[in-house]
């Protein structure tokens, strides 16, 4: 008997045909096929082709970090970009990261297209939706409709929280929404030595255990690197898209080993000295001229930043070491961009390519901690204690070389983010320009190569007001790329966006962009050309008691003189102008700056927090998914041995959630089971309890009673051994990491455990580890909703 996939000769003598069928496929199809569309292709522009296009964002960087805006930090290769193109020094996004980030992909207001805060939560309103509208294409979805392969590294922050696992749905995930190639992660943030979760395509990256020395930004680019190459090769004549997000600069400002060593010292002048540093370098680079004056270091809205010379020795040294780091990690950026334009050079496409570099939002407050830093910034969720400033430094010096390092989740002090931010006012989430004015440089040697030549080699200055929306449109022009009206069926969305191809070949071509909104969290600003407005907004008030101030962007970009009192007549319009754009964006009903943007839930996520079985073969589950076992809420744990039960040899992790940020783990050691948590960098560790040869279950019951605590007892074979152990409670972003079962993972959760055992597997048999959600402490969030809610309606 001969099988239809055998390669034998048919009767016919074609291969695998039967008999009959010679010559009348062939001629079914050329009478019968239909008219496929040519794919289209992007034009040709002589022998180098279509350009390549390269978009790099970077995380929570400040409009002065980078050298060519003036910062003392070296980015040699970000300042071969600007030479070689232009510096966009009036170019602005959104204040906040999954804003910007879906303002970029589809050149429209992020509200417009259900992005109005950060992708964690569904709202249930059209502007909050978390995920990009299904009918808006996105620049990848142009790009490789146009016959570009498209790539996306990096963070991603563009679904829901409840998608973000295994079983979610992926279709506001990179692949589905134009990339053909994805590697990154989709949270907000990422630990950079050992990242929670990384995702490559539409799977999960399953690592137990990241090699010595690894360092997410160098992964990230060693991928960006490898897919061009590779895509170079594999057809050459296909040009790309890749879009590059960092995960750096944002928390946690991790750094590889050794990497701040040539920063030492740098920062002991202080913040006052290095902004003014800063400030200086500005005015020569022609960024933004001294007579624009300086925002202060301190003010009302802002966070509290403290005199210099007022932190005591040990004060000084820790607020100093933060900003070596963060240093390190800025050239670290600088470093990735640096092998990207090398490998470029090498495949002889480097003056073919449009590159893009720009921040998603102003830098960063510290939080709580903002003082002089944080050794664990996650510890901002901690309501178990409260720590003076004096107290946490005391605490936090002795640990002084681990900043920065696994051991740590850092940020630095709100007053370096000042720094950063140089000259504008406030930070990320304000609606002032601290907030959403970033650092842009941008370049095209083939294209756009004289201007390079129009400041002495130095590349162009750009003063005209752009806004991220125009990212889209620009890039898409410079490539002869069409953008899609339509996605899936749907009219599309006309893009806010216009191109500034025309300002960036002339510099005295006007903005092309027209007026632009602003809102975050309930802050609001308008842009209107001669006029900007912003609202004096606090949390919690009434928007009906903001003031409204008024700046002239020309001659005051720093918004130091308010003229509102001068032009109540433009107030009034540029106020009416911004509820329209609001009602014609879906910004209602805006955050009034409670939680309760963060803790209305979608109730489809109840659908996760539900008994849940691990067996050996299960890699570890996903933060949020994890999470929803746990937040806010007592549970249970049970581990079944299985029929052979201990033995007295037997040692090693049961079960392990979250890592060097905080967690909790279940272990067997010396012939006893013991529960230890991982508070912030703090290890609370149970009395050992001693198990039974033969014992074939282990407990760990957690109740949770409220005011932050956890009431724990472990259990062998259904009999309580030890009781009223208290830890604290861990709610929302914490545990960061997962979930994993007979194993710690990636990050560890207990310090001591893993100098002594690694990650510590258990060494005998196990069958399941069973988690099972309990009741709501009375104080979780979920409970307080109504409270939560009244206290809020006041202020609409």
């Amino acid at each position: 008997m001969t099988s239809a996939n055998d390669a034998s000769p048919s009767p016919s003598g074609e291969f695998g045909a039967p008999a009959g069928f010679a010559g009348t496929i062939t001629e079914d199809l050329g009478s019968a096929q239909p008219a496929w569309p040519a794919r289209p292709r992007p034009d040709r522009r002589g022998p180098g082709g279509a350009p390549d296009v390269i978009v790099m964002l970077v995380d929570d960087m400040g409009y002065s970090d980078i050298g060519a805006f003036g910062s003392e930090i070296p980015t040699p290769n970000l300042d071969a970009v600007a030479a070689e193109g232009a510096r966009l020094t009036d170019f602005h996004v959104t204040p906040t990261c999954s804003p910007t980030r879906a303002a970029l992909m589809t050149g429209c207001n992020s509200h417009a297209v259900g992005m109005g805060a950060v992708a964690n939560v569904d709202t249930g309103f059209p502007g909050y939706a978390a995920e990009l509208a299904p009918n808006q294409p996105s620049m990848a979805e142009a790009f490789r409709d146009a016959g570009y392969a498209t790539m996306a590294i990096g963070k991603w922050h563009l679904c829901r929280e409840q998608d973000m696992h295994a079983s979610g749905n992926r279709h506001s995930w990179p692949l589905q929404r134009g990339f053909d190639q994805y590697y990154g992660f989709l949270e907000a943030q990422a630990n950079l030595h050992a990242p929670s979760q990384l995702y490559e395509g539409n799977s999960p990256v399953h690592v137990e255990e990241y090699p010595e020395g690894y360092y997410l930004t160098d992964d990230l680019t060693d991928r960006a690197v490898q897919m061009i190459a590779e895509t170079h090769a594999s057809d050459p004549g296909k040009p790309l898209m890749m879009y590059y997000a960092h995960a750096a600069v944002h928390s946690p400002m991790h750094i590889k080993d050794g990497a701040a060593e040539d920063f030492r010292g740098r920062y002991d002048a202080g913040w006052d000295q290095i902004r003014a540093e800063r400030r200086h370098r500005q005015d020569d680079l022609g960024v933004v001229p001294a007579a624009a004056g300086t925002g202060p270091m301190d003010e009302e809205l802002g966070p509290d930043v403290v005199e210099w010379d007022s932190l005591s020795d040990d004060g000084k040294r820790l607020a100093a070491r933060h900003m070596e780091n963060y240093a390190a990690m800025v050239v670290s950026i600088d470093e990735s961009v640096g092998r990207i334009r090398e490998i470029q050079r090498r495949l002889g496409r480097l003056e073919n390519t449009i590159f893009v570099f720009f921040s998603d939002n102003g830098a960063a407050t510290g939080g709580s901690g903002g003082t002089v830093g944080m050794f664990n910034f996650l510890a901002n969720l901690d309501r178990s204690r409260t720590l003076t400033t004096e107290e946490r430094i005391a605490e936090e010096i002795g640990r002084i070389d681990e900043l920065g390092g696994p051991a740590s989740w850092p940020h630095y002090s709100s007053a370096w983010a000042t720094v950063a931010n140089t000259p504008f006012r406030r930070h990320k989430f304000s609606t002032y320009r601290g907030g959403h004015q970033v650092s842009c440089v941008m370049s095209w040697p083939a294209g756009l190569g004289e201007l390079g030549e129009e400041n002495d080699d130095d590349g162009a200055i750009r003063h005209q007001y752009a806004h991220v929306t125009d990212i889209f449109p620009t890039v898409a022009e410079l490539a002869g790329v069409e953008i899609p009206r339509s996605r899936a069926g749907r009219e599309a969305r006309p893009l806010d966006g216009s191109s500034m191809v025309a300002a960036l070949k002339d510099a005295d071509a006007p903005s092309s962009h027209g007026d632009q909104y602003y809102e975050c969290l309930g802050e609001r600003a308008y842009y209107a050309g001669e006029f900007e407005l912003v609202a004096r907004h606090a949390k919690a008030t009434p928007f009906s008691a903001d003031r409204w101030e008024l700046f002239r962007p020309e001659s005051d970009a720093v918004q130091l003189e308010n003229v509102a009192d001068q032009h109540p007549e433009v107030v009034a319009d540029l106020v009416a102008r911004w509820e329209a754009a609001a009602r014609d964006n879906m910004v209602y009903p805006m955050s009034n700056g409670s939680p309760l943007h963060f803790f209305q839930r979608d109730p489809a996520e109840q659908r996760l927090a539900v008994e849940t079985v691990m067996v050996p073969e299960t890699p570890p589950l996903e933060r949020f998914r994890a999470s929803q076992l746990i937040d806010g809420r007592g549970f249970t744990v049970e581990v079944a041995l299985g029929a052979d039960g201990f033995r007295a040899s037997d040692e090693g992790v049961l079960y392990a959630h979250g890592g060097q940020e905080a967690g909790v783990v279940l272990f067997v050691k010396d012939g006893a089971l013991q529960v230890e948590q991982n508070a912030w960098g703090r290890a609370l560790t149970s009395e050992p309890a001693d198990i039974p040869a033969g014992a074939t279950r282990f407990g760990l019951r957690v109740d949770a009673p409220g005011r932050s605590r956890w009431i724990v007892a472990l259990e062998i074979d259904g009999v309580p051994v030890a009781e009223g152990i208290e830890l604290t409670q861990l709610s929302w972003l914490v545990p960061f990491s997962g979930i994993s079962a007979g194993r710690m993972h990636r990050s560890p959760v207990s310090a001591d455990l893993y100098r002594a055992h690694g990650m510590f597997p258990y060494s005998g048999t196990w069958e399941t580890v069973t988690i099972r959600p309990g009741a709501f402490s009375p104080d979780a969030p979920s409970q307080l909703l109504d409270v939560i809610r009244t206290m809020g309606a006041a202020t609409q």
